[in-house]
């Protein structure tokens, strides 16, 4: 079990080693090689992807990475980093990716899917802007 104290050097070891992210590559295989031991300091991370991924890549590939190992319980990290991948990818490049998060048939289900997730409304309306 960490202490505070612990947690807090961990933390700044980490704001220190990533703060050298040019593009969110290094945060995302901290995340993918530490994903065991993350949870104290998952939102430092997701502030640091947010702030260094300029294109919406490693953004996306975080969000369906936690979301792959557990979706409830990463359910706000990933809110976050797809809010973030919706405005980073303005050529739409990676934001595609994202829609697999609601399921292999989320094309089937596009109206309710828009009407209580606004992620997926966002990213449907940017991709497919004449099909809702």
């Amino acid at each position: 079990m960490r202490n505070n104290f612990t947690i807090s050097i961990m933390n700044e070891d980490i704001k220190k080693e990533l703060g050298k992210d040019p593009d969110g590559l290094l945060t995302y295989e901290y995340i993918a090689n530490h994903i065991d031991s993350i949870d104290p300091v998952i939102d430092d991370l997701v502030d640091n992807m947010i702030t260094v991924d300029l294109s919406g890549q490693f953004t996306v590939s975080a969000a369906r990475y936690l979301h792959a190992i557990d979706s409830g319980k990463y359910a706000g990290a990933i809110s976050r980093l797809i809010a973030a991948a919706i405005e980073k990818d303005r050529e739409h490049r990676y934001i595609g990716d994202l829609l697999s998060l609601w399921g292999d048939d989320y094309a089937d289900n596009v109206a309710a899917l828009s009407a209580s997730d606004d992620n997926f409304r966002r990213i449907y309306k940017r991709l497919y802007p004449t099909g809702m």
